[in-house]
């Protein structure tokens, strides 16, 4: 099992995301206006551009380079020029600290 803290609930910033990396994988982690907390695949499915360099507004996570929208919850693009999903993996929070599991996929 892969399950690993990445940050305190505390260090992560509404609406930002952070670039962790855990087994090689690259995946940002999302703390969103509402508060909870995502982890989606780094990469843009359109290109090899990093999704925590990009924008969160609201639910969703904004490629800066190509302008295509994630969802948080599901990975699912809502406009083009992406067209597949980015996968999204499962979070726990224990008191302060956040977990990421890439084993366990939404």
């Amino acid at each position: 099992m892969t399950r690993e803290r990445v940050a305190s609930l505390e260090a992560l910033r509404f609406g930002k995301a952070i670039k962790v990396v855990i087994d090689g994988i690259p995946i940002a982690v999302v703390r969103e206006s509402s508060g909870n907390v995502h982890a989606l695949g780094d990469r843009c499915s359109h290109g090899d551009i990093s999704l925590s360099d990009g924008f969160v507004e609201d639910d969703t996570i904004e490629c800066w380079a190509h302008g295509s929208k994630f969802d948080l919850e599901t990975g699912a693009p809502r406009n083009f020029p992406a067209f597949e999903a980015v996968p999204v993996f499962a979070v726990e929070i224990d008191g302060d600290d956040v977990f990421v599991n890439t084993e366990i996929r939404k």
